[in-house]
C-alpha cells in the first residue's frame, strides 16, 4: 500500500503524540477475534508445570554450554559452546523478560518475578523500565508517538538495522539509560509512561546492575582474563543478540502503523520446536497481541481457535524474511509504503483499521 508520507517524529514527546491523541488512536478500543467466553477462560489458565519443566531445561543449558566453554577456554573449541550460550543469554532471555513481565508464564507471581529480573539483566533490559514501556506497547501497538517500541522506524536506516545483530545500538542506548538513571533522572519519553511512585525502582536498579557490572570487570582485572567477561554482562548480550533479532523483525517490521487491528501490524510465524523453546511461542505474535494475558504454553490452542479470523501464517522465518527484507529495503525511499496483510473473507476489519 502507497500512501503519501512526511517525515514522522516517533519520540513520545512530539507533535505525532498529539496526533494520535486526536485521532482516537491512543489508549483505544481493537479488534479482538470473537472466541467464545468459556473457551478464553479456559485459555486463559494458568500453571506453573510447563514454565517450572522449560526453566529447568534453559538453565542446564547454561550449565551445559557455558560449562563446556569455560572447560575448553582458551583453546577454538570454545567457540561453539560461547555461541550457543550467547543464544541463550542474549537472545532466549528476550522471551523470558517478555513473558514473565506479563506474569503469565508461572501461576506463581514470585517465579514469574524471579526470572523475570535474571532475564532482564541478561538482555540488559531495565525492569521497571521496561515493565512500563511494554505496557504501553500493548496498548498502543505501533502507534506513532506513543510506542516505545517501535523497532524499526521510516525511513528505514540500514546500517542501524544491521548493527542491532550485533546488540550494538541497544547497548550504547541501554548503558546511558544506566548511567542516567543512577544519577536519579529519567528521559522526558519515560516521564511520559513510569508512574511517579515506580521511579524509585528505576534509580535503584540501575545502581545495583552498575555494581555488577563494575564487579564483573574487577573479577577480569584480577584474573587477567576476559573470561567472566564473555559469561556475564554487556558482551554475552551482544554476542547472542543476533537470533533474537531474527525473531523479533518478524513481530512488526514492514507492517501497518497507526492501525487498530493487530492482524494489520503484527505477523504470526511457525517455527521449529527448538525455536519455539527459545522464543516461547512468541511465534504467535498476533494471537498474543490481541490476548497478552493467554499463557506461552497456551497460545498454539489459541492459534487454532483464531485462524478462520487471521490472515494466512507464514510458514517459515525463511518466508517471513522474503517479505520483511525488501518491505524494509523498499522503505528506505518510500517510507509512507507498508506491507497489507490480507483478511480472510469470514473476518472484518474494525472501521480503524480499515483506513
Amino acid at each position: 500500500m502507497n500512501m503519501p508520507f512526511t517525515p514522522r517524529d516517533y519520540s513520545l514527546t512530539g507533535p505525532e503524540a498529539q496526533h494520535a491523541l486526536e485521532r482516537g488512536l491512543a489508549s483505544a478500543e481493537w479488534y479482538r477475534a470473537p472466541i467464545p467466553r468459556k473457551r478464553m477462560k479456559e485459555l486463559m489458565q494458568r500453571s506453573d508445570g510447563p514454565a517450572i519443566r522449560d526453566t529447568i531445561l534453559w538453565v542446564l543449558g547454561f550449565l551445559i554450554t557455558g560449562g563446556l566453554a569455560v572447560w575448553f577456554w582458551p583453546t577454538l573449541w570454545s567457540i561453539p559452546f560461547f555461541l550457543a550460550y550467547g543464544v541463550l543469554y542474549g537472545s532466549s532471555s528476550d522471551s523470558r523478560w517478555h513473558e514473565c513481565g506479563h506474569g503469565t508464564a508461572f501461576k506463581t507471581p514470585w517465579m514469574n518475578d524471579v526470572i523475570y529480573h535474571i532475564a532482564c539483566f541478561m538482555i540488559m533490559r531495565e525492569s521497571t523500565v521496561w515493565r512500563w514501556s511494554h505496557t504501553r506497547h500493548h496498548t498502543d501497538t505501533i502507534i506513532v508517538g506513543r510506542d516505545p517500541e517501535i523497532g524499526v522506524m521510516r525511513p528505514t536506516v540500514v546500517l542501524k538495522v544491521i548493527s542491532m545483530f550485533f546488540g550494538i545500538p541497544q547497548i550504547i542506548g541501554e548503558t546511558r539509560s544506566l548511567l542516567l538513571h543512577a544519577s536519579g533522572k529519567l528521559t522526558p519519553a519515560e516521564e511520559t509512561f513510569i508512574p511517579e511512585m515506580e521511579r524509585y525502582k528505576v534509580y535503584l536498579v540501575a545502581r545495583i546492575w552498575l555494581l555488577i557490572h563494575f564487579a564483573v570487570i574487577a573479577l577480569a582485572i584480577y584474573m587477567r582474563s576476559i573470561l567472566p567477561m564473555l559469561l556475564v554482562g554487556p558482551l554475552p548480550t551482544m554476542y547472542g543478540a543476533w537470533l533474537h533479532i531474527v525473531t523479533g523483525l518478524t513481530q512488526h517490521a514492514g507492517l501497518r502503523e497507526d492501525v487498530l487491528d493487530h492482524r494489520l501490524n503484527s505477523r504470526t510465524v511457525y517455527m521449529n520446536p527448538l525455536m519455539r523453546f527459545i522464543y516461547w511461542n512468541m511465534n504467535y505474535h498476533i494471537e498474543h497481541h490481541m490476548f497478552p494475558m493467554v499463557p506461552y504454553h497456551q497460545l498454539p490452542a489459541l492459534h487454532e481457535e483464531m485462524k478462520p479470523y487471521c490472515p494466512t501464517p507464514y510458514p517459515s522465518i525463511f518466508a517471513a524474511y522474503r517479505e520483511i527484507i525488501p518491505a524494509l529495503i523498499r522503505q528506505v525511499k518510500e517510507p509512507g509504503w507498508a506491507v497489507e496483510r490480507t483478511l480472510p473473507p469470514t473476518a472484518v476489519a474494525t472501521p480503524a483499521a480499515a483506513e
